[in-house]
């Protein structure tokens, strides 16, 4: 009965099996920007499907209208442990719910989905012959019919140890596809100007949703670089504009970083990435300029802050400074280039929500990624402001010594005066670079002592 009272409302998302710890926050993120009310009936990182009840199908269709990791959405008809079951749940729903789908004036087709196995053509269509009870009436159309029906097989998640049988079986109503083609469209490949650490399509437009990024919005990048992240950003509607100590990369007159370009073409700039999406409208501009030291009035307020900061590895870490004791004459001033110094990963992220605690408007979101070492990674090491609560926090692995985390935070109040420099970073997160490095360099001599031992065994 629960389930017949759920028909219409329940709907089963079918996930692309990859960076699954960031589904829930895109998804939690989107009934934000939508305010959509949802309600979680089953979630697992693991498994690729979600569970959730909403008010209506418009929900779930705006939803999918900006999803980058959800494949498809499908309103749920059953759900069972084995296909005698599916069979009975699905005989018993009401008729004036089907005949919504069954009339002779709706063309319709049936597909098998399956997850962790193939089944062969005539597998499938055995599948589908066992459904010849559905009270469907009109024409079977496999290219665009008004209704498509899908049953949808769940073998686990470990492609040697494959059942015979599906640990989990869901029969429902194709509603619409996700966003997953976009990720082609902007695809770094296709990428005017693009440097050594230019943020791939997915990943900036996944940053993009949990930003809330939208028509009219102004949305700023500390560390644009190439500005992977505002060109995402841009194309769904907001105003973006950044800044970046590195004078060459924003010029481009980096080294290329494409193999089989010799040197950067005379237009290549972040201007031009977001001229290729036709995107130049929302783009306001980008500054040479050191975050360390902004530049911005206390009372300039962005609607969200989208970054990559430099993490020590493929990218310096630098801020204007000196070691020494100089004075520049007036008339080498004009043309005078700062001196750098190494700008330490926790001031860099001290500085960074600082920045946003100040900056930032109420409700306005900082979306920027923490690298860690996994040896000495709590929840405790995540950057801290008494200004900004934390939404979500998903990793993505970068080594098995090492991973990056996405994390998103939430400005709740204005800071008061003495909240000034109150960012909270663990100093640990300095020695990132060296532990980085270290930790493929043990991996190298353990592989190389494992090497010799088992010469000397066999000798």
């Amino acid at each position: 009965m629960a389930a017949l009272r759920s028909l219409g409302r329940r709907f089963l998302l079918w996930c692309a099996h990859e960076h699954n710890d960031f589904r829930i926050p895109e998804i939690s993120s989107l009934a934000k920007l939508f305010q959509i009310e949802l309600e979680w009936i089953e979630r697992n990182e693991k498994k690729p499907y979600i569970l959730v009840d909403v008010e209506s199908e418009d929900d779930i269709r705006k939803l999918m209208s900006r999803t980058m990791l959800i494949r498809s959405a499908y309103e749920l008809w059953g759900r069972a442990k084995s296909l005698e079951e599916l069979h009975s749940q699905l005989k018993v729903l009401p008729k004036e719910f089907l005949d919504r789908y069954s009339g002779e004036d709706k063309s319709f087709r049936i597909r098998i989905e399956t997850f962790c196995k193939h089944l062969s053509a005539k597998q499938k269509i055995d599948k589908i012959e066992t459904l010849n009870y559905l009270p469907m009436k009109g024409q079977v159309q496999l290219d665009d019919p008004n209704v498509s029906l899908a049953m949808l097989e769940f073998y686990g998640l470990d492609p040697n140890s494959i059942p015979e049988l599906p640990y989990d079986l869901f029969f429902g109503r194709w509603v619409c596809d996700g966003q997953r083609h976009k990720i082609n469209k902007l695809h770094l490949k296709e990428r005017k100007f693009i440097g050594n650490t230019s943020m791939d399509a997915q990943l900036s437009l996944i940053m993009a949703n949990q930003a809330l990024a939208t028509d009219n919005m102004l949305i700023y990048d500390p560390f644009v670089g190439s500005g992977s992240l505002l060109v995402a950003a841009a194309y769904f509607g907001a105003y973006v504009f950044g800044t970046d100590i590195d004078y060459i990369m924003l010029h481009g007159k980096a080294k290329p970083t494409r193999v089989t370009q010799k040197q950067r073409a005379v237009d290549e700039c972040v201007a031009a990435n977001l001229s290729q999406y036709n995107l130049s409208s929302r783009y306001l501009d980008v500054i040479v300029a050191d975050s360390s030291l902004p530049i911005w009035r206390r009372n300039f307020y962005v609607d969200a802050i989208v970054t990559d900061p430099p993490y020590g590895i493929r990218e310096a870490t630098e801020r204007i400074g000196t070691t020494k004791s100089y004075t520049i004459s007036e008339e080498h001033a004009k043309t005078h280039i700062p001196s750098k110094v190494v700008y330490r990963l926790n001031e860099m992220y001290h500085d960074l929500l600082n920045f946003a605690a100040f900056n930032l408007k109420i409700g306005g979101r900082l979306v920027y990624w923490f690298p860690v070492f996994l040896a000495t990674y709590t929840e405790e090491s995540v950057p801290k402001h008494p200004c900004l609560d934390l939404f979500s926090n998903s990793e993505q692995t970068l080594a098995k010594h090492a991973s990056r985390r996405l994390i998103t935070m939430v400005k709740t109040r204005e800071p008061k005066e003495k909240e000034m420099h109150t960012a909270n970073v663990p100093l640990h997160i300095s020695l990132f670079p060296k532990q980085f490095v270290h930790g493929f360099e043990e991996r190298r001599l353990n592989k190389s002592e494992t090497r010799q031992r088992n010469q000397r065994e066999q000798s």
